[in-house]
């Protein structure tokens, strides 16, 4: 298995973004795959995905399917991202190709605050651009104005069949949590924040799973241009050289026996591929501990 997963990653150190011609081989996928995690829905969501923000439509289109062929099934983009068409462009791409069924993937997206006021627009907005029946996770995307209401309306199309699970993205507090829920008929199963070794949030974490909500992290890594002070830290180095990992998959590997969902994102085939390749090790309690200790209740983002 070892031989095995080395040969991965050294076919993917041999292509650059996502674009190349070049491809992982097919039976990658079926070799190895990110355990899920139930959520309070009744479906089941893989623990590690693959984030587009900050990709444009083409580039998205050819990494979300680069990404189902390296053996990711969670896909997570927005409306705010503008990439939902390249997104369904490479899922439907991938189910064509006989990579992934859609029931074995798992697709996110967002209301945008522009969108609040005109939620069910909004939901039939995005199916329509990523041209698919139904989303598995929508989630409004931000605290903002007339949010109850989104969530009314995500409530809405749960019942029609559009959407299968429903939560919420960047609320930070067991207050900004039960806001939403005391207005509820359906649970959030989701919460997207920022999460990683610098800020942690193990208050929110801890509150929310009595009710079966999971956490899950975008910025896993720390966020484009804050990777390397995090990448740094002389405990990940330690830990990523026991290992023989990168930093990122020290990081992917922390989160993952922490509880959470984490949603890396690259344009890069090689790093799409290495941070998927977790699961032939385990942190020990011991290092989790030291990797707890790494929380400075630090966040790099304000929204």
């Amino acid at each position: 298995m070892k031989k095995f997963l080395a040969a991965i990653i050294f076919v993917a150190m041999m292509m650059s973004a996502c674009g190349s011609s070049e491809e992982v081989p097919k039976d990658v996928s079926k070799s190895f795959f990110a355990d899920s995690v139930a959520l309070n829905s009744g479906y089941n969501m893989p623990r590690l995905g693959f984030g587009t923000w900050t990709l444009d439509d083409d580039t998205a289109e050819d990494c979300v399917y680069f990404a189902l062929k390296v053996g990711y099934r969670l896909i997570d983009t927005a409306r705010y991202y503008r990439n939902e068409a390249g997104v369904g462009k490479g899922i439907r791409r991938a189910i064509a190709d006989g990579i992934a069924t859609r029931e074995e993937i798992f697709v996110t997206t967002k209301i945008m605050p522009g969108n609040y006021n005109s939620p069910d627009a909004a939901i039939e907005n995005s199916l329509k651009t990523l041209g698919l029946d139904y989303v598995d996770l929508m989630l409004i995307h931000q605290p903002g104005h007339n949010d109850e209401e989104v969530y009314r309306a995500m409530e809405r199309a749960v019942k029609a069949g559009k959407i299968r699970s429903i939560g919420i993205s960047n609320y930070y507090t067991p207050r900004d949590f039960d806001r939403i829920k005391n207005i509820a008929t359906i649970a959030p199963a989701v919460i997207q924040n920022e999460n990683h070794p610098y800020y942690q949030n193990e208050e929110l974490q801890s509150y929310v799973k009595k009710f079966g909500t999971v956490i899950e992290s975008w910025y896993p890594l720390g966020g484009r241009g804050n990777t390397q002070k995090i990448f740094s830290n002389e405990t990940i180095q330690s830990l990523a050289k026991k290992y023989s990992k990168s930093p990122a998959q020290i990081i992917l590997r922390w989160q993952f026996q922490a509880g959470y969902v984490a949603i890396p994102g690259s344009s890069n085939k090689k790093h799409i591929a290495e941070n998927f390749n977790i699961f032939d090790f385990r942190l020990t309690a011991e290092e989790m501990e030291l990797m707890r200790g790494l929380n400075k209740n630090r966040r790099f983002e304000n929204w």
